[in-house]
């Protein structure tokens, strides 16, 4: 059982989520200077670092918040019988909205580009699919080990994943309102405009349904016999 306070729980998601999103913003950044031609040495570059990286934060945090870092995830947990007051999911997915957004101003003062709403259009039908497909996909990765007793393995599969996912996603995998949200105010490699944003929340909500359906269905929960 996790005794963490609330407010150390909540702190962990807000710097996890935003370091997450300064990898995501900042490697985007460095990839653009460093390959200004080459787009798919560009997203080699950016889904590298980010698969690393990602890693690294949840076996940072695992212990003190969970890891989520990541709105559907902490809905999800909720739905699939976690324990949890009302007060703490809402304070998580604030902190994670709020986490995501300073990463991305954090990366542009890094990097010395001007925070700005980002102009990328990144809305098909195709991309909104991939959305779905990476979103359901990482719930169920997510919860198939947590329900089989694999957690300590979740920070470099999720990782991995990810990493993965920026390619074979149309989309290059966000599976992630709060790292959406976030890299609305970046012009840059890793930015999203408004509208698409909105679009792909949307498909990432239906992703976590899809998600928590799989984990229903291959992982139920385990139903205690009586002697």
């Amino acid at each position: 059982m996790n005794t963490t306070p609330l407010w150390r729980a909540v702190a962990a998601e807000f710097l996890g989520t935003g370091l997450l999103v300064a990898i995501i913003v900042g490697s985007g950044i460095a990839a653009q200077r460093l390959s200004p031609s080459e787009t798919g040495l560009q997203l080699l570059e950016n889904s590298t670092a980010t698969a690393f990286g990602l890693a690294v934060l949840i076996l940072i945090f695992q212990t003190v918040s969970g890891s989520h870092f990541n709105p559907v995830v902490t809905l999800a947990d909720r739905a699939l019988g976690a324990e949890a007051r009302p007060l703490g999911i809402v304070t998580y997915i604030a902190a994670q909205i709020l986490g995501g957004i300073g990463g991305a101003v954090l990366a542009n003062l890094m990097f010395a580009v001007p925070t700005m709403i980002s102009s990328k259009d990144r809305i098909s039908t195709g991309h909104l699919l991939g959305e779905v497909v990476a979103t359901a996909g990482l719930l169920l990765l997510i919860f198939a080990l947590v329900r089989s007793g694999r957690t300590a393995l979740v920070g470099p599969a999720v990782g991995a994943y990810i990493g993965a996912a920026y390619w074979f996603t149309s989309s290059t995998s966000f599976a992630n309102p709060a790292v959406t949200i976030g890299r609305i105010f970046t012009d840059t490699f890793a930015g999203i405009a408004p509208i698409s944003a909105a679009a792909y929340l949307g498909a990432q909500l239906v992703g976590a349904a899809v998600g928590v359906g799989l984990v229903f269905l291959f992982f139920p929960p385990v139903r205690k016999a009586f002697a």
